[in-house]
């Protein structure tokens, strides 16, 4: 039996390869795999990014751009959880993660479960809850 396993799979509004340079520049152990673009036959507008494959801390992630011209915006319904391994890495995370994003809870303590988390929404409408487990 073939191994099987889940892609995230994320459609942008237009700045798929912005968020996906964003991603793989901010976390470690990420990189673009494969990125293909419209070109002028379309459907979507030219440039944008018709299908990318790429990695966030070793775990492979699709996106796409939407190309019926609708924008669908992401909600706090679905968020990617990271598990970091020291403070200064969740610091870092929460910190790039923010800018110009959303801060849903801040970055804090809570006990018992976590000596710290946090839960943002990014420039591009993705949530994220970091965590650091106590221990």
């Amino acid at each position: 039996m073939k191994n099987k396993k889940i892609t995230p799979f994320m459609m942008f509004n237009g700045k798929a390869e912005a968020a996906i340079e964003f991603y793989t520049a901010v976390f470690r152990n990420s990189e673009i795999i494969s990125m293909i673009k419209y070109d002028e036959q379309g459907p979507g507008a030219p440039g944008t990014v018709n299908h990318a494959v790429f990695t966030i801390h070793n775990e492979q992630f699709m996106a796409i751009d939407n190309a019926n011209g609708t924008d669908i915006p992401f909600t706090p319904a679905l968020s990617f959880a990271v598990e970091c391994e020291s403070a200064e890495e969740i610091e870092f995370l929460y910190d790039q993660l923010k800018e110009d994003g959303q801060v849903l809870m801040e970055l804090a303590p809570m006990h018992p479960v976590s000596e710290k988390f946090a839960w943002v929404a990014d420039q591009f409408g993705i949530n994220w809850q970091l965590n650091l487990s106590i221990g």
